[in-house]
């Protein structure tokens, strides 16, 4: 009888430990989502009221007292140049990386490769920037490549990591098949394994563009030296939103602070509505490939 309630007593406490734990970690993603949320509203009910038509399409005006009609289109059309340039750097390196990675290193080289992956990942942006500004700036002045450098080695991780990942899913079979009928291992990781870890691929780059879209540090070492003209050109130094967020948070114009406040709003539903299309990417990835999660 003492051993049945000993046992009874012992299921009872392991109930209200993971009934506690569950309540903890259920607090503490509400919470994130609050915070979150709130963030959201307070930038939005700050800068919602500064967004219009003359945000995307003017270039800013020098004297913003005038109440003439000024704009962050420079800042735009630089940042979507510096991201798509870092974009075209970073992604071949990072597929192909991966693909290193998972189809052709030794396991000790994978390791090693994995590891300084997951470091750079965790290479705070300013070191970035400042090892980008030794490297090129010092040399040949700022430029929005020197950026577009800068924010592709933020991004090779992800994207490498990314595409690892879903590589190592794609069955061992599929491979297999294909070096049997005599394909070549190049060949077969190219035109078999690939094309299956798309969607990754395209789900990883859009975390990373999400990502980068709002960096300030490396820009303000490589592209922040800038006029207010609009500009295309990639070796000048291009205007960026997230230096325009931080220049007008400085400012001591209130018209300044509504349009800092409209481009973090901006900034902001371009990160969510990036990170929503990665995750149903992912999402029909995974169940092209069999897989539900």
């Amino acid at each position: 009888m003492s051993a049945l309630s000993a046992n009874t007593d012992g299921l009872r406490r392991r109930r209200a430990v993971n009934r506690l734990m569950e309540a903890i970690a259920t607090a503490a993603a509400f919470a994130a989502v609050v915070v979150l949320g709130i963030m959201v509203v307070s930038v939005a009910r700050r800068g919602g009221a500064a967004i219009d038509l003359n945000l995307f399409t003017k270039t800013p005006h020098p004297f913003s007292f005038t109440n003439q009609p000024s704009g962050l289109a420079n800042a735009f059309v630089g940042t979507a140049v510096i991201v798509g340039i870092a974009t075209a750097m970073a992604v071949p390196v990072g597929v192909l990386s991966a693909i290193y990675l998972n189809e052709f290193a030794r396991a000790r080289v994978a390791f090693l490769i994995a590891l300084a992956l997951d470091v750079l990942n965790g290479v705070p942006a300013i070191v970035v920037g400042i090892f980008v500004f030794a490297l090129i700036v010092v040399h040949h002045g700022q430029s929005a490549l020197a950026g577009s450098f800068a924010l592709s080695i933020l991004m090779i991780p992800l994207i490498a990591r990314a595409t690892q990942e879903v590589l190592a899913l794609v069955p061992q079979a599929t491979r297999e098949g294909s070096l049997a009928l005599g394909v070549s291992r190049w060949r077969t990781t190219l035109g078999v394994v690939l094309p299956q870890t798309i969607g990754a691929i395209v789900t990883g780059t859009t975390l990373a563009v999400a990502r980068v879209a709002g960096e300030t540090a490396p820009l303000l070492f490589t592209s922040s030296i800038v006029g207010d003209r609009l500009q295309w050109n990639p070796h000048l130094a291009l205007a960026s939103v997230p230096l325009k967020i931080f220049e007008y948070s400085e400012s001591p114009d209130p018209a300044d602070h509504a349009r800092a406040w409209a481009a973090a709003l901006v900034l902001i539903s371009f990160v969510l509505v990036a990170s929503i299309t990665a995750r149903a990417l992912a999402a029909r990835s995974r169940r092209r490939m069999g897989l539900h999660r």
